[in-house]
């Protein structure tokens, strides 16, 4: 085949050589604008699994890029006066001018034609190709000269940042924070050669502007910069190689990603690799990684399929499919990682202590784990340990061993639970007439057995019209507040766990059926007459019509919700929480989709919350003092218009002022048209912004499955307490499971299940240890 690569990066190099090294008759030229044996550029960065997949398909390649790479393990943050390391990471940094001209010189070995300082201004240039790699960089004019088949989602950040250099030498990748007057600056440091440092300041751009960077030119910058990280370079001057642009050398990172990465051109086959079609934040260093990993799998494509031109299409369909995914999977990761760095001098600089803080940006991406943090650096991981169980007022000596953050105890007003994990509110529409049961009863009492600080009965209602559905319990008679009696009376005298209810109004949610008869259908007969913030159909066309709630309708339904609380306090209820979510009566007020009223209830944010606050305000006031309350909120509607995560920050502001102790952050279901974006945990970003911008304890819930993940959101502070909803209903002793799992062996089991507990951590030790061996034997195969 006749292949034209236009773009000499490591994407269009890497490529031409693995093709000619295993097919010497291709014929493929390389086309690139720069001179021979120049660049423009400092370090690049990529990870010990990316030289592995190298030392694979070119190993010639690879011994040569390790004799010239930089390999470390230990992360190292500059944050408040404090020096923190971690070890066991893994990156490899290498001259991005280094690995071209090694990528440059196996080339010319292969005999790949190298043709220098010329710009490739279209694919049309070279009629005669079979096959032409776009890989012409973030800016790549093949990808917009078919914009309309590539259909690139290009996101422009908000941050900015300098590519700069210097001379001083690091022996970790280096993370470092200054605040200023205006604000947080952060730089990325890291060695690649013998003699020289990657040196990345980034800071928001308000800050950026406030300092009146924006009108500084590079020399003016890099004195700014110099006089910022002084400690950090110890005198050391900065280096710029930017010398090719204009002005300022402050830019805007892109994200590009692509719909569709090939097109035929009536002659040729174009396909994007590298920047072209897609880009990952310098934040995870992974930008190179996606590109030798382009080319490798494009590579191997056409080694399984063929690599003459009529196998062209198939290669290039099999080569998208295949990337894809880990292409997604990488810039989610990556995408995670920028947004940290995009906030964090908003807020984590301020709000976290320095331990915390580094725990916060290892795990940005959520690839890491706590777990995994464990393999890479137990020593570290275990003083973190240490500090985060003294922070929660154990007392751990030096020479002991913490419980891992779940597991270490919560305290509230005059409320202490024993850990972190709370059974989430789950409806399970098995009361009669608002009447709970033996079901509830042994529902309950057996989570209570499983190991949670606390578990929460599901959503009770204040009033008959109140209910979702006529299964749904309800505290609004005293013979249901007796009956909740016996099973809060049960977990108290048989558990240690606490007991929570959630108080609520179904509003133009109610009169429907039980979930296994059609979740949010009205009932076949029977219904009764439901209100809401404004007239509206959940379902439109389908369910009943609520009208409009009058004053006197809302003060009866205050009153509703106060005598609720009452009888919760009167039969020893230790939590408290006001259900405001899920499209629910106090969330219809919230939510402008469902509240268009024009009085003083309607319209600005302050307004739709008036009538939330007002019930919030009076059953605190019959609250006992000494117990906790929380409100449960929709975080996001997921749908234009609707409330969004800095409305929820506004909202958590109002509720901390009224006198909640925590807000439980969920999102959805107020309209039935909303997009989620689904995933791992994916709910827990709105209670780590709540938490930390609004300056109140959060809830995390959804998604949330494993130790690993509760441990993980925990320890970064980006909750002070986990509901796991699912998990607990497959498993009532999920908790206590979790904990054999990880091998937290401290963990107490109610005695008459003390039989089992050694059982299961032994069965569980088994399984690590066969997972070990299994994997030592494929190691030492393949070695």
């Amino acid at each position: 085949m006749k292949i034209v690569c236009i773009g000499g990066g490591p994407a269009g190099l890497y490529f031409a050589l693995l093709m000619k090294m295993r097919n010497p008759a291709h014929d493929i030229t390389v086309v690139e604008r720069n001179k021979a044996y120049d660049t423009f550029g400092w370090g690049v960065v990529f990870s010990d699994a990316t030289m592995d997949n190298m030392r694979v398909h070119d190993p010639v390649t690879a011994a040569e890029i390790q004799q010239a790479f930089n390999h470390w393990d230990d992360i190292e943050l500059e944050f408040k006066g404090q020096r923190i390391r971690s070890g066991g990471h893994g990156f490899v940094g290498i001259g991005r001018k280094k690995l071209l001209n090694i990528l440059q010189a196996r080339c010319e070995q292969l005999d790949v034609k190298l043709v220098f300082e010329t710009e490739a201004e279209s694919d049309l240039q070279y009629p005669d190709a079979d096959l032409i790699i776009a890989s012409d960089g973030i800016n790549s004019r093949i990808r917009t000269q078919y914009e309309d088949v590539f259909k690139p989602d290009i996101a422009v950040r908000p941050n900015r940042y300098i590519w700069l250099g210097t001379h001083k030498l690091f022996d970790a990748f280096t993370f470092a924070f200054e605040k200023t007057e205006h604000g947080w600056f952060q730089a990325h440091i890291y060695k690649f050669d013998e003699n020289t440092t990657t040196f990345i300041v980034e800071c928001p751009e308000h800050v950026w502007q406030a300092h009146r960077l924006d009108e500084a030119d590079q020399q003016a910058s890099i004195a700014f910069c110099e006089k910022l990280f002084a400690r950090t370079l110890d005198g050391a001057p900065l280096m710029t190689n930017a010398r090719h642009l204009r002005g300022s050398a402050w830019l805007n990172f892109q994200r590009v990603k692509c719909e569709q990465w090939s097109l035929y051109n009536g002659r040729s086959h174009v396909v994007l690799m590298g920047d072209a079609v897609h880009t990952a934040h310098f934040a995870i260093g992974s930008g190179t990684k996606l590109a030798i990993e382009d080319a490798i799998e494009l590579a191997n494509q056409f080694q399984a399929l063929g690599d003459t031109r009529e196998h062209i299409p198939e290669v290039l369909q099999r080569y998208q499919a295949s990337r894809n995914i880990d292409v997604l999977r990488l810039q989610n990761a990556a995408w995670n990682a920028m947004e940290w760095f995009e906030v964090c001098g908003g807020r984590y600089c301020d709000q976290l202590e320095g331990p915390q803080f580094m725990y916060s940006m290892l795990t940005r991406s959520q690839r890491i784990s706590h777990e995994n943090l464990r393999l890479r650096d137990a020593a570290w991981l275990g003083d973190f340990e240490r500090w985060f169980a003294n922070k929660a007022g154990m007392q751990i000596a030096p020479d002991q061993k913490a419980p891992p953050p779940m597991f270490t105890p919560y305290t509230v007003r005059g409320l202490t639970l024993k850990n972190r994990v709370v059974v989430s509110p789950m409806a399970q529409y098995s009361a009669v007439d608002g009447l709970v049961g033996d079901y509830h009863l042994v529902h309950l009492g057996a989570r209570a057995m499983g190991g949670a600080g606390m578990v929460f009965a599901e959503m009770t209602c204040v009033s008959a019209q109140g209910r979702i559905t006529p299964g749904c319990p309800g505290i609004y008679t005293s013979e249901q507040a007796q009956a909740w009696a016996r099973i809060v009376d049960w977990v108290h005298a048989h558990t240690d766990a606490r007991f929570a209810m959630q108080i609520g109004h179904a509003g133009p949610k109610a009169s429907t059926r039980v979930a296994w008869e059609g979740t949010d259908q009205p009932l076949q007969s029977g219904n009764w007459p439901i209100i809401s913030a404004s007239e509206q159909q959940y379902l439109p066309g389908i369910s009943q019509i609520a009208k409009s709630m009058t004053l006197e309708d809302m003060a009866t339904v205050k009153a509703e919700f106060v005598a609720a609380a009452r009888a919760a306090a009167d039969i020893g209820v230790d939590w408290l929480e006001l259900h405001c979510a899920h499209g629910y009566l106090l969330s219809a007020f919230i939510s402008p989709l469902t509240n268009h009223r024009t009085d003083a209830y309607g319209g600005s944010l302050q307004n739709r919350l008036r009538y939330p606050l007002e019930v919030f305000a009076a059953v605190r006031a019959v609250w006992p003092a000494d117990r906790p309350m929380s409100v449960r909120i929709s975080a996001h509607d997921w749908e234009e218009g609707g409330i969004t995560p800095s409305d929820a920050v506004e909202i958590a502001r109002a509720f901390k002022q009224a006198g909640a102790d925590m807000i439980d952050c969920s999102s959805g279901q107020v309209s039935k048209s909303e997009k989620p974006v689904y995933g791992r945990m994916y709910q827990t970003p709105f209670a780590d912004r709540i938490r930390q911008e609004a300056g109140i304890a959060t809830i995390a819930v959804g998604a949330i499955s494993e130790a690993d993940h509760v441990n993980s959101i925990i320890a970064a502070g980006r909750a002070d307490l986990c509901a796991v909803a699912r998990p607990h209903l497959a498993n009532p002793a999920w908790t206590l499971t979790e904990a054999a799992k990880i091998g937290y062996t401290p963990m107490v089991w109610p005695k008459q299940y003390w039989a089992a507990k050694a059982q299961m951590e032994a069965n569980f030790q088994r399984e690590k240890a066969q997972a070990a061996a299994a994997l030592s034997s494929v190691r030492a195969a393949e070695a």
